[in-house]
């Protein structure tokens, strides 16, 4: 019951479109898969798995949300505008994590075991992302609208490209979610290419800087 509640206030306080409660509880089809989900997940954990199983593949009918009873899931997972969004069978998600439409959390073969990925705590993960196989997302970390992940990302730390180029973060916002609205931004994230590209071009001029001071001499 408790993660229920959770789950409820998660939408609240992150959709800026949400008036209250019953209009989630009702008709969010976000909020909808994860109650679903918890459902799902409490018959497969009591060895009911056909019956786990028929109740995920009903939600994904009703919301376009594919999530597989076997995924573990903590508090407060906000799916936003969640069409489209896969959640494979060893997918674990940590508290307070925010899907976008259309991402994958998938694997990247056939073998048995671990085959998807870890989101810790306060991980965003963009319109359209995919992250595939069995490495960490840390807390905190933001992966872009359309990027494709296929290594680990480290806490703060941003992913953004196809396949995504990982960009070391630090800590920018405080742990008590105060800047809400700077954490659910999936959009102005830093592109590490560029950032890279601007430090090339400094490097450049202070070359040409020293050239051109020799040449003086």
């Amino acid at each position: 019951m408790g993660k229920f509640r959770d789950d409820l206030k998660s939408f609240q306080r992150r959709d800026p479109a949400a008036r209250n409660g019953l209009e989630v509880f009702l008709l969010y089809s976000g909020f909808h898969a994860v109650f679903y989900y918890r459902i799902a997940h409490w018959f497969h954990n009591h060895g009911m798995k056909f019956m786990a199983r028929a109740i995920s593949q009903f939600a994904r009918f009703l919301t376009g949300i594919e999530i597989h009873p076997a995924a573990v899931i903590g508090r407060g997972l906000f799916i936003d505008h969640g069409s489209g969004v896969v959640i494979g069978e060893t997918t674990e998600i940590g508290d307070y994590c925010t899907l976008y439409q259309g991402v994958t959390l998938g694997g990247t073969g056939i073998e048995q075991g671990k085959r998807h990925p870890t989101l810790e705590d306060h991980v965003l993960v963009g319109a359209g992302a995919k992250v595939l196989g069995p490495f960490r997302v840390g807390k905190h970390a933001k992966i872009a609208a359309g990027a494709v992940v296929l290594t680990e990302v480290p806490e703060y730390g941003t992913a953004v490209g196809v396949p995504a180029k990982i960009l070391t973060g630090k800590k920018t916002y405080s742990e008590d979610e105060k800047q809400e609205e700077e954490a659910l931004d999936h959009i102005h994230i830093e592109d590490p290419v560029m950032i890279e590209i601007i430090r090339m071009e400094k490097q450049i001029k202070a070359f040409e800087k020293r050239l051109k001071d020799l040449e003086k001499k």
